[in-house]
């Protein structure tokens, strides 16, 4: 869905379900404890090492988010527009792909 605000920029919107929200914001909790983790670490002068190890640990969680949501714009968003001959969205998707290599 697409809300045209005073024509001066388009907001794509996605209704997702309360479960969902629910999963995707304890997915970004979780990111953010982890950040809020390595801000300690610093804080507390720990090794090189162990701030890499949660660095790639927190990589890992913003990728399988990423992940999670593709798979779900895939399966809804995507299929979605191409029934309705908005064949643009393959575009959309060739350009996402792009983006995470």
């Amino acid at each position: 869905m697409v809300i045209d605000m005073d024509k001066c920029c388009e907001i794509k919107i996605k209704k997702r379900s309360e479960e969902e929200k629910k999963a995707l914001s304890t997915r970004v909790n979780k990111i953010i404890g982890q950040m809020n983790g390595i801000k300690k670490m610093i804080d507390d002068d720990r090794y090189c090492d162990d701030i890499l190890i949660q660095l790639a640990a927190i990589d890992k969680s913003v990728k399988s988010l990423a992940n999670v949501i593709l798979d779900a714009h895939m399966h809804s968003c995507l299929i979605d527009n191409v029934k309705e001959g908005n064949y643009e969205v393959v575009d959309e998707i060739v350009d996402l792909f792009k983006r995470f290599q």
